[in-house]
């Protein structure tokens, strides 16, 4: 696989606020990855220092293979971390003709970006006559005109009615079809679960998980239980191999499971210990549920 981002122990700080603490992650060609997270949990500043406009306090990065400098690199880089900055009364096409001015780049693509982002036909429309997610996708088009190696995102479909998130969400996936690696910054699980193949969970700054979106959702489930014996249950959920983690909450304890396991096989090891269960379920976990599970098991 080819590298297009490798950042080592980045860290942050901003007087006494660690805003990202050793991260570590790597981004390879031809993905979509998401770095999840609640406002405040450092996407932006992670953003922000790999495309320069941010100082680093330790760690470091680099783009592709490491042998180009940040500033060459990012001629191959095409980003949107701010709200879209046009000027309201030149047209979509006369916008795009001057960030090619601005970036040294051929308008020979602008037909074809416009195109892209389904705006062709609106190309002699003035900027201020667009929607909000109008703007976005011009915004995306004009990240794309240098046709860059990665297009990098910071909260795409923010403020945008459920037509416009739609329409973004749609459009990542043909810019991805295409062969153009993605990394965007959302603090929508919804968001990643549908769009990206990768995902980075940051909460304060540190990561919870860096894996694939499908592995991540491909666990093995939790057991719901219910016993009279409610302690001697618990000692020994927590003293088995089973289980990576057991919590207790209005009577019922779920245990998420480490490997596979079938109910009636845990309902007969129970037994053998001489716990009887009056409720045994066995559930699958929703994304939703394990990025709680995650963000709450670091919530000290």
């Amino acid at each position: 696989m080819e590298t297009i981002l490798t950042i080592n122990n980045l860290t942050k700080k901003f007087g006494y606020l660690t805003a990202v603490s050793d991260l570590s992650f790597t981004i390879e060609k031809g993905n979509v990855y998401g770095i999840l997270g609640p406002n405040g949990s450092g996407k932006s500043t992670t953003l922000g220092i790999v495309l320069n406009v941010v100082n680093k306090t330790s760690g470091d990065f680099h783009w592709f293979d490491g042998k180009t400098s940040t500033h060459e690199a990012l001629k191959k880089v095409g980003a949107i971390i701010e709200r879209p900055n046009f000027y309201p009364y030149m047209s979509a096409e006369q916008n795009l003709r001057l960030v090619c001015k601005i970036k040294e780049v051929s308008d020979s693509k602008i037909r074809e970006k416009l195109e892209l982002v389904g705006l062709y036909d609106r190309k002699d429309s003035k900027f201020r006559t667009f929607s909000l997610g109008m703007k976005q996708r011009l915004a995306i088009a004009s990240a794309l005109l240098n046709d860059p190696e990665i297009l990098i995102l910071d909260e795409p479909t923010n403020g945008l009615d459920p037509q416009g998130i739609h329409q973004i969400r749609q459009l990542i996936k043909e810019i991805a079809a295409g062969g153009t690696t993605i990394l965007l910054a959302s603090h929508l699980l919804d968001e990643v679960e549908k769009v990206c193949s990768h995902v980075v969970i940051l909460r304060k700054g540190v990561k919870l998980y860096s894996g694939r979106v499908d592995e991540m959702i491909a666990s093995h489930g939790f057991l719901e239980l219910r016993s009279e014996q409610k302690e001697e249950l618990i000692t020994l959920l927590n003293n088995s191999e089973l289980f990576s983690n057991v919590n207790a909450e209005n009577g019922i304890i779920k245990a998420f499971l480490r490997r596979p396991l079938e109910a009636d096989e845990f309902n007969k090891i129970a037994f053998e210990k001489g716990i009887v269960l009056s409720h045994l379920v066995k559930r699958k976990e929703s994304l939703e549920e394990q990025f709680l599970t995650l963000t709450n098991n670091h919530s000290n």
